[in-house]
């Protein structure tokens, strides 16, 4: 199990961050305006070259070599209730599954050119230790009843989500995505989403994995149980985490978190990465400005974490399964978008025409006589 160092060495990510650079970004933008296309007409695809350029403090931007997505896996006391439509048993199959490559996450990966890690840090099953290096805890507790970890564990697994973003950022990634697998895992993400929204819970649930009515009213149940738990704790990241969130959920606001601190872009993807940053934009200030959102779930709460975010997503497909799945489908848009502020010809260098008429290229009409005639206009269209 992950420990803190004793000797109180471990710096939090939880403090104010750096923003990226407002002088490249501002050069970016005035690069949008001498490459050979309208202003503006490529749209979305531009403000994400713009942001990559500012994440990068460079103009033009260079080219993402080495994405790398962050499967953090874990599993919740709370699915023992009738939660979930799947047994809590799938966390740790899914997590040997993403290790051999058959998940979603790894299909979607391999097309839009980017690796796959995933990491066990409360699944409630011994697992390889090429994943539970960080492991913090066996399950989190049922956050409708009791604490989900306590306050040692939860400064770990945060300290663990910022050990995870050191060791990516230190082996040459250059843009992150982090996801989540888990059952159980969409009621710690609603109660943090609703708490820190003032929302009610018949409001923010969704249907999770697919439950059927009795399993949605349930649910419900839980959020609303766990939200009176959370609410004296709600400005407080911490034991917010400690109380209704999760050791995997309170590893992933880490990793946010020291990502925005190591000056590393990261596409966020559905309702628990954006529970976890909400929680993690808290914590670190300014954070929000080095991630961008990749989708948007059909979980109701995801919407309201991208609202208070003030985050408009790239692309919205009514994808609902984590992963990083959302996130990895708008990867080939941002990439997009840095190809096209890098790679497009200027207007000086091609030689097209900006459409623009120059003084020297007016006719003269020094030699022509004055007129006072309305019908002998000597203007030139």
């Amino acid at each position: 199990m992950t420990k803190l160092p004793e000797d109180g060495s471990a710096v939090s990510p939880f403090r104010p961050v750096t923003p990226p650079s407002d002088s490249a970004r501002l050069a970016a933008e005035a690069r949008q305006q001498e490459l050979t296309k309208p202003a503006g007409s490529l749209g979305r695809l531009e403000t994400l070259g713009e942001w990559i350029s500012s994440c990068q403090d460079a103009c033009p931007p260079r080219a993402l070599e080495r994405v790398r997505v962050v499967v953090f896996a874990g599993d919740h006391g709370v699915a023992a209730h009738g939660v979930s439509a799947y047994p809590p048993e799938v966390t740790a199959q899914m997590v040997e599954n993403i290790g051999a490559g058959g998940a979603a996450v790894n299909v979607l990966a391999a097309i839009a050119g980017a690796t796959v890690r995933v990491v066990d840090i409360a699944v409630d099953a011994d697992t390889d230790p090429s994943v539970s290096e960080f492991k913090i805890r066996r399950s989190s507790g049922s956050i409708d009843r009791e604490d989900a970890s306590s306050e040692d564990e939860v400064r770990a697994a945060v300290a663990a989500g910022a050990a995870i973003a050191d060791q990516e950022v230190d082996g040459g990634a250059d843009l992150l995505i982090a996801g989540d697998m888990g059952i159980g895992n969409t009621t710690p993400a609603t109660v943090l989403i609703a708490t820190l929204t003032d929302t009610e819970p018949v409001a923010a649930v969704g249907r999770g994995t697919g439950i059927d009515d009795a399993g949605w009213i349930r649910k419900t149940a839980a959020v609303r149980d766990a939200m009176r738990r959370a609410r004296p704790v709600a400005k407080n990241p911490l034991d917010l985490l400690r109380v209704a969130g999760g050791a995997d959920i309170a590893a992933l606001a880490g990793f946010l978190a020291q990502a925005a601190h190591r000056r590393t872009p990261v596409i966020l993807d559905g309702l628990v990465v954006t529970a976890a940053a909400l929680v993690a934009e808290d914590g670190a200030a300014g954070a929000r400005e080095w991630w961008v959102a990749g989708h948007r779930s059909a979980e109701p709460a995801h919407s309201l974490a991208l609202r208070h975010l003030r985050f408009d997503p790239i692309v919205e497909l009514e994808m609902r399964l984590g992963e990083g799945s959302g996130a990895l489908a708008a990867l080939p848009l941002v990439r997009a978008g840095v190809a096209a502020l890098n790679s497009m010809a200027t207007f000086a260098d091609s030689g097209v025409s900006t459409g623009e008429h120059s003084t020297t290229d007016e006719p003269s009409t020094a030699d022509e006589p004055s007129t006072t005639d309305e019908h002998s206009s000597t203007e030139v269209d």
